[in-house]
């Protein structure tokens, strides 16, 4: 059988209620510790302000979104892959383009978020700074990660 052939492409805005679905199956995984509840209240933003205002990249296999990676200049708002289709290359194919696009790359990832505090450190990213709260002002560490040049 063939293996699925992975392409990324910039977003549209038929995409946004798959991307929206993944953003949330994604943090039910990844940010349990912030509660089904908030991740639901959350929804309503990564579909009116953060989709169509970040620059976002749309993986798809086979021509089926199947993640996305959001940048807001060289930071990285967002990376998220559906839980289905994780453990396939599709966070780090995702990072590569940014990379190409943009070069020096950074972002903040929840400290209890471990798998993708090591996802991204076996990449090549390096913590340059922690904050004990988030941007809601829960207290939740925050760390912020910068890509050392050449990682890839």
């Amino acid at each position: 059988m063939p293996s699925p052939a992975l392409s990324i492409r910039p977003y549209a805005r038929s995409d946004m209620t798959v991307l929206s679905s993944i953003w949330f199956e994604a943090s039910r995984e990844a940010h349990a510790f912030l509660g089904e509840e908030f991740l639901r209240s959350q929804r309503a933003a990564i579909e009116e302000t953060y989709l169509p205002g970040a620059d976002v990249w749309v993986a798809c296999l086979n021509g089926v979104p199947v993640g996305f990676i959001g940048l807001l200049g060289s930071f990285i708002g967002g990376l998220f892959v559906d839980p289905k289709a994780q453990g396939q290359g599709i966070g780090r194919a995702l990072l590569a383009h940014a990379q190409a696009l943009k070069g020096e790359l950074s972002l903040e990832v929840y400290a209890e978020n471990t798998r993708a505090c090591a996802f991204y450190r076996r990449l090549g990213f390096r913590e340059t700074e922690r904050r004990a709260r988030d941007d809601n002002d829960l207290p939740h560490e925050n760390i912020r990660m910068r890509l050392v040049p050449a990682a890839f």
